[in-house]
């Protein structure tokens, strides 16, 4: 049986006339927007009674909150190098090799990120959707290297979702394209949804969701444009399909394009540079950048050599 814990607030005048899903998150800062929903179907009484997510609340409701304690996770952990960038009581910041998997799934149920995560951290860690697992607050693709963020304790993890969904993060990403873009800055909006041939894939579509990319030219070669990316939106795939849809797909994406290229290189050429938050704690705004890999510098280098 699981373990649980019980907690109950008084409202008062400060906290009154809210609805009763934005008060809790407001008296408790460890529950996440999906955890409250979650709770408030069996776990959440006002005054003893169960209410809806806009009851608003008054003054002298006593609000109960009953909350598991996250079970121990089943991942193990394994012996995996990490390149870490930087690391505190809040966050751990990655710089994550190309090929390795972020989180455990069919066809990968390990040598993850996630799977090194568990033993670097161990016991610190974020306990976010009920069962103590490695607080990994976004994603990037297998093949695409770069910054990821970690975070160490539910707090955290809550923080830096809420940062992301509000859009005050910001990622700068860097790739390198077939074909020379003839502008040096673009701005790419269509709306990107389930690919209807291929449901492995994602794909322009105009019921799909919303999504913006910014793309400014960095050096332009002959048959190849190295570009700097930022995206307003973080839809699945969202840089690879934008590219491949406006004709410049990125250099060995085996997905959205033939993957053929000169250089060798398996995988697309897309590296996640740099991130901007505010720091979870001391709520600073911090600025981390991951370099890029070796095997993309010897190819820059290659095409530099080229156009001399």
């Amino acid at each position: 049986m699981d373990k649980k814990q019980e907690k109950e607030y008084t409202i008062t005048n400060e906290n009154s006339n809210i609805r009763l899903d934005k008060v809790i998150q407001i008296l408790d800062n460890e529950l996440s927007r999906m955890a409250v929903q979650r709770n408030l179907e069996n776990n959440i009484t006002v005054n003893g009674k169960k209410e809806k997510a806009s009851y608003k609340v008054k003054i002298g409701d006593k609000i109960k909150v009953i909350k598991e304690i996250p079970k121990e996770s089943k991942m193990e952990g394994e012996d995996i190098p990490l390149n870490i960038i930087y690391e505190d009581d809040d966050i751990l910041i990655l710089n994550k090799e190309k090929g390795m998997v972020v989180h455990p799934g069919n066809g990968n149920p390990t040598g993850t990120v996630a799977n090194a995560v568990m033993a670097w951290c161990k016991e610190s860690l974020s306990g976010i959707g009920g069962e103590i697992r490695p607080g990994i607050v976004h994603r990037i693709d297998k093949d695409t290297s770069g910054i990821l963020i970690i975070a160490k304790n539910d707090k955290s993890h809550i923080d830096i979702s809420n940062q992301i969904k509000n859009h005050t993060t910001k990622k700068t990403y860097v790739a390198l394209v077939r074909g020379r873009i003839k502008e040096n800055e673009a701005t790419i909006d269509m709306p990107i949804g389930r690919s209807k041939k291929d449901r492995k894939k994602m794909a322009v579509d105009k019921n799909g969701k919303n999504a913006i990319t910014h793309i400014k030219v960095i050096k332009k070669y002959k048959n190849y444009t190295y570009i700097k990316v930022n995206i307003e939106t973080g839809r699945t795939h969202q840089i690879r399909v934008h590219l491949q849809e406006i004709g410049y797909p990125i250099v060995g994406d085996m997905v959205y394009s033939n993957g053929k290229n000169p250089f060798g290189v398996e995988g697309q050429m897309l590296h996640a540079q740099k991130i901007e938050f505010f720091h979870p704690t001391t709520k600073k705004e911090v600025t981390f950048e991951a370099e890029l890999p070796e095997y993309f510098k010897e190819v820059l280098k290659r095409l530099d050599k080229e156009e001399e």
